[in-house]
């Protein structure tokens, strides 16, 4: 079978997340979400939403918030590429995800997408406001659509 990509809701893609993901929790909201199909079976998902990061929140920017998928080949690839045509055909001229360290980056690359260096990680927690982390902490690879 060949994968397609479709639209998806933002309930069905985060209960997707919430079953399959290995390190993160579904986000709290997003823009929109596709999945990927084959044929009928749902194989993964990708969540884009506003930039978690205050700086990158300028109202032309989006970011892949969550991409899962069940380990079909090519489907995080045909996600990432498939979520960047569509955030530029809603008018967003930039599309940025992060990757932890030790995640190749393979998929991006085949969607082209670019490696643009490190940023964030940290904890979220601080003195006024205890939180645990749920979330790996240490810090990510940024990734642009090109």
């Amino acid at each position: 079978m060949s994968l397609s990509v479709v639209p998806c809701t933002q309930r069905q893609a985060k209960a997707f997340v919430a079953e399959h993901h290995r390190h993160h929790r579904a986000p709290q909201g997003g823009l929109f979400a596709l999945a990927a199909m084959d044929g009928e079976r749902l194989c993964g998902v990708v969540i884009v939403g506003r930039p978690v990061a205050r700086g990158l929140d300028d109202g032309r920017t989006a970011e892949v918030t969550r991409c899962c998928t069940d380990g079909t080949r090519n489907a995080c690839s045909i996600l990432y590429g498939r979520a960047r045509r569509a955030a530029r055909a809603l008018g967003y001229s930039r599309v940025v995800t992060y990757t932890l360290p030790e995640e190749g980056g393979a998929s991006l690359r085949a969607a082209g997408w670019q490696c643009v260096g490190e940023a964030g990680g940290g904890s979220w927690s601080c003195s006024s406001r205890p939180r645990v982390d749920h979330h790996p902490v240490q810090r990510k690879l940024r990734w642009e659509a090109a």
